[in-house]
């Protein structure tokens, strides 16, 4: 057998590999599951869009090969979306670029800027790509702790001066998945001095931008970053528009940043299908009513899921933004541990904190991404669970 490169053999074992073996045996059982595991919404993406791409697909100049930045219109439809949402300019040319949904582009982004002997900063628990990412590109990931005491936010005073030094890149993300907690100005200016006192390239990703609840509405970091010299953002329209299947998004920012990540791409990839593409533009462009709509849904569904589990004991939280509710274990668990006793008795299924990070132990995640009639019966089977 071929051995396999040393970067495959670095990626950590399945932690969810328990989970899954443990939700099969549920339903061998004959138990109906209630999956608050993954962040995928099971509403339907909006018919406007749907009808977009149609159209789209039936022109055959989209069925060959798009340009590998993305369609200037795409393009542009972003960067009127980024003024319109955030009063942010941006150049469509040189300060925006099109992704094959915003993980491809977090993946990608070390690639670019880090090599063997530099740092990249990222945050446990966290989205675990910006650390695999990291690992791929040669780099050292160096983990920055989001611990509840300190607001699921990173103490940048923590960090070693050494470490800050070899620092090229930093990833943080807010709204936060997995915590579901929110920065203020405070933090992103705290954020933006450090990049400039340490050249480092900051990296958000605000993939959960626009599900906010209770009149939030989370900023962009090219707020602070007026020049645009020291940031990139990420953005999706998968959580947005419930288009996760559809792998479509944008990059935004540093003109630097853009060109580095564009060139990368070209020698990767052959760029988004043109005719999503066109679908992305009508989201974008088109009415706004859909979001207005799943956010509500959302906020119902937060708060059904927030009392169901309070029913524990638990002192579970309601986040301003994001899918997520992340809570405590009870005493004398692990993360997994409870994940699987809460499956093994009730079939319901919530992800383990350890699952994002070492920092995430102590903690389970749920995701409000079900309908109302399943958070009923998870509510129903948690009044009979017993710790």
């Amino acid at each position: 057998m071929v051995k396999p490169a040393t970067r495959i053999e670095q990626i950590p074992p399945y932690l969810f590999a328990r989970i899954d073996k443990k939700k099969a045996e549920v339903r061998q059982k004959g138990m109906d599951l209630v999956d608050f595991g993954i962040g995928d919404p099971d509403i339907p993406t909006p018919g406007n869009i749907i009808a977009r791409m149609i159209k789209a697909t039936q022109d055959p100049q989209n069925h060959r090969y798009p340009s590998y930045e993305g369609m200037l219109e795409f393009r542009q439809a972003a960067a009127s979306w980024y003024k319109k949402r955030f009063n942010v300019d941006l150049d469509a040319a040189t300060e925006v670029v099109t992704l094959i949904g915003s993980k491809e582009g977090i993946a990608h982004i070390p690639w670019a800027y880090a090599q063997e002997g530099d740092v990249v900063l990222v945050p446990s628990p966290g989205y675990p790509v910006y650390k695999i990412a990291t690992m791929f590109a040669g780099a050292t990931p160096y983990i920055m702790p989001l611990r509840e005491e300190n607001g699921f936010l990173p103490r940048y005073e923590d960090i070693p001066e050494e470490i800050l030094k070899k620092a090229k890149i930093l990833f943080i993300n807010y709204p936060n998945n997995p915590t579901g907690a929110c920065a203020d100005d405070a933090f992103f200016e705290k954020t933006l001095e450090l990049a400039k006192r340490y050249d480092i390239l900051v990296c958000h990703d605000a993939a959960y931008s626009e599900i906010a609840y209770d009149g939030y509405r989370p900023k962009s970091i090219l707020e602070f970053d007026r020049e645009k010299k020291h940031c990139l953002e990420f953005h999706s329209l998968s959580k947005t528009y419930c288009m996760t299947g559809w792998r479509i998004g944008f990059a935004v920012g540093c003109a630097d940043g853009i060109y580095n990540l564009g060139k990368l791409k070209t020698n990767i990839d052959s760029g988004a299908f043109q005719a999503i593409q066109y679908a992305g533009i009508e989201a974008l462009t088109g009415s706004q009513a859909s979001v207005a709509e799943l956010n509500s849904k959302l906020e119902k569904r937060r708060d059904m899921v927030v009392e169901a589990f309070k029913t524990l004991g638990i002192d579970v939280r309601k986040p301003k933004a994001t899918y997520y509710i992340w809570a405590r274990v009870p005493k004398g668990y692990t993360s997994s541990d409870f994940c699987e006793k809460l499956i093994e008795e009730t079939g319901i299924v919530v992800t383990p904190g350890s699952g994002f990070g070492d920092e995430g132990e102590g903690y389970f995640r749920i995701s409000i991404t079900i309908a109302e009639d399943k958070i009923a019966e998870a509510a129903k089977r948690l009044r009979s669970f017993r710790i």
